[in-house]
């Protein structure tokens, strides 16, 4: 049987985490043996959305992504179970086009980009109120893959990358007029998600997938250059690029730490304060009883 993972990545094939170092090191295909797994399959998508897609038409088993779209994903009745927080504390860089905005307060009236769905959305759209000009900008769907061009051009006024592109614009003399670690309630996190139907099947499969989760990411904190090498010939960015956009203590301990916890409420309670859930649910009973 093929395990069919889906992630979130418009540069690399494998995830840049425990997960990947697992599958690089050998370690994650015999550990799952016992469940009649012969190959982890990865297949990255360019945002949360489109993996909820594939989750819904019964293309992947699981799925390791940003909280929003997984939140959003549980709410209108996907049938996924979270087995953990991968990462906390995913960061963010607001990117103005050349001799545009200096301050987040001057996009009013501006036409701002954004892939919708994804937690660049949340984290923008929670920057936009913070700074009170929420209603009085225009935001347009652009796609990660056009979001360079869009600044090339003036198409758009500032969009939300991830901190890999965002420094790689950056380097290119594109301003960051913001970063979202500087208002840590809208930093995002990294959810792992089963489908109900392969935990029913696979009962014991969290405890295990978790197990090889930490074997590897102690072997990450033991082995930090190796693993930079590795992620950064997986990415195609460099190796200072990756150590800041993959900080180790960014990867959790825990499969929920408390400060996790907090933040994925608070991603929740946002998102259905700007109606953008369409049903509420609590926390606790998404969760996997084994986690």
């Amino acid at each position: 049987m093929v395990l069919r993972v889906g992630f979130i990545s418009s540069e690399s094939k494998i995830p840049i985490g425990p997960e990947g170092w697992a599958l690089e090191k050998n370690w994650l295909v015999p550990e799952l043996k016992e469940f009649g797994i012969s190959e982890v399959k990865f297949v990255p998508f360019v945002g949360g959305p489109p993996l909820n897609e594939a989750i819904a038409g019964n293309r992947l088993d699981l799925g390791m992504y940003g909280d929003t779209p997984a939140l959003a994903g549980r709410s209108a009745g996907l049938k996924t179970v979270i087995i953990n927080q991968n990462r906390v504390g995913n960061d963010a860089y607001l990117i103005t086009k050349k001799n545009g905005a200096k301050t987040v307060e001057e996009l009013k009236g501006e036409k701002v980009g954004v892939t919708k769905g994804t937690y660049l959305h949340r984290y923008l759209l929670g920057r936009l109120e913070k700074a009170g000009i929420a209603k009085d900008v225009k935001l347009v769907q652009v796609s990660t893959t056009d979001s360079k061009a869009a600044i090339e051009r003036g198409d758009i006024a500032a969009y939300p990358f991830t901190i890999t592109i965002g420094l790689d614009l950056i380097a290119q003399g594109y301003p960051a007029i913001d970063q979202a670690k500087t208002n840590k309630e809208l930093l995002g996190s990294g959810v792992t998600v089963v489908t109900e139907d392969f935990l029913k099947k696979n009962p014991k499969f969290v405890e295990k997938w978790e197990k090889v989760r930490l074997k590897a990411l102690e072997d990450i904190k033991a082995n930090p250059d190796a693993f930079y090498k590795f992620a950064a010939k997986a990415s195609g960015y460099s190796v200072d690029v990756i150590k800041q956009a993959y900080p180790i203590e960014l990867f959790t301990q825990e499969a929920f730490p408390a400060e996790g916890l907090q933040l994925l409420n608070s991603t929740k309670q946002f998102l259905a304060d700007q109606k953008l859930l369409k049903t509420n649910f609590e926390i606790k009973e998404w969760q996997s009883p084994s986690s």
